[in-house]
């Protein structure tokens, strides 16, 4: 990161000033209204935005709260220590974190040369982002879609934590978008759109750097599972993968359904199915082109899926979509 933007996020702010004078807890009234520790958005963005930055406030205990909105923190410099839903999550230098809307965390004091910033994003902010990461539905995409934008209670993960550090491409996106909204530049809300779609794009190339918190998709193994299927569905098979992975494949199989909720042949026909519809809607290939391009070699059995998951035949649905 530029000395320049570092220097000014290193500043002791008036909160930062107050602790070290002798406050021994945080100033609830700066974060909610509330009596339950619920981080409004409302006290920290200004009113019409979608995003805001603000540095991480060191030197003191955060006690366990969430927010309403979803937390993106990056670690400038130094390390902080967190514990998400009960999970410790060691940020250092480089890394990136996305918290949704509920994620109990807690934070340790952290000291001055640690530095960190905190983007305050409503969920409509990503609307742009996902828009950039095609029409075409995606299994990495849904994962980062329900994980972003969930609803409470959902089996996803409650966080997302990308060790990023060694990634340039990654690092400059971040710092582009804490200098756009750190300096209030002109066109704030299109560039830091476009900027989030590009970094969400890049993210998903480096599944296999990320942890994940909560029960559906608990560790790496399940963004590795996912990149495989995007990359080999028509082609692909559990065993490949199981070996690629150096895992047994029954262990695999029994993990895969144990992290997902779904067994590999039904991730792998869900992605096949996402790859005809889009071929449908956006090309002008034959259905038993498409039928082929996707993996199938009995076309009676992909017309059987086909209509049961849709409620049509594939001609129809092309028509359907062509009106």
């Amino acid at each position: 990161m530029r000395q320049e933007l570092l220097k000014e996020l290193s500043v002791i702010t008036d909160e930062e000033q107050r602790i070290l004078d002798g406050q021994n807890n945080i100033e609830q009234k700066l974060y909610t209204e509330k009596k339950e520790l619920i981080v409004d958005c409302d006290k920290l963005l200004q009113k019409g935005k979608l995003i805001q930055v603000r540095p991480h406030t060191r030197f003191i205990h955060f006690p366990k709260h969430r927010h309403n909105y979803v937390e993106v923190i990056h670690m400038c410099q130094g390390r902080t220590t967190h514990y998400i839903d009960g999970n410790k999550v060691v940020l250092e230098q480089g890394d990136l974190l996305f918290l949704n809307q509920y994620a109990w965390q807690e934070i340790l004091p952290a000291e001055e040369q640690d530095i960190a910033v905190n983007f305050i994003v409503l969920p409509e902010f990503f609307n742009m982002a996902f828009s950039m990461m095609g029409a075409e539905e995606n299994l990495l995409k849904e994962f980062l879609v329900g994980t972003l934008c969930g609803k409470e209670g959902d089996e996803r993960a409650s966080y997302l934590y990308f060790h990023v550090a060694d990634i340039p491409t990654i690092q400059n996106l971040v710092e582009n978008m804490v200098w756009t909204v750190f300096y209030d530049m002109g066109n704030e809300r299109s560039c830091n759109q476009i900027t989030m779609g590009l970094l969400l794009l890049q993210l998903l190339n480096y599944m296999d750097k990320m942890e994940t918190g909560g029960r559906r998709y608990d560790n790496e193994l399940t963004g590795n599972v996912l990149n495989y299927i995007e990359e080999h569905y028509k082609n692909g098979s559990l065993s490949e993968l199981a070996e690629m992975m150096k895992y047994d494949v029954y262990w695999l199989s029994r993990e895969i359904k144990k992290r997902t909720g779904k067994t590999y042949k039904e991730l792998l026909q869900e992605k096949r199915m996402n790859q005809a519809v889009y071929l449908l809607s956006n090309s002008k290939l034959s259905v038993s082109d498409i039928i082929e391009s996707v993996g199938y070699d009995n076309s009676s059995y992909f017309y059987r899926i086909f209509k049961e998951k849709y409620g049509m035949s594939p001609k129809e649905y092309r028509g359907r979509k062509v009106k």
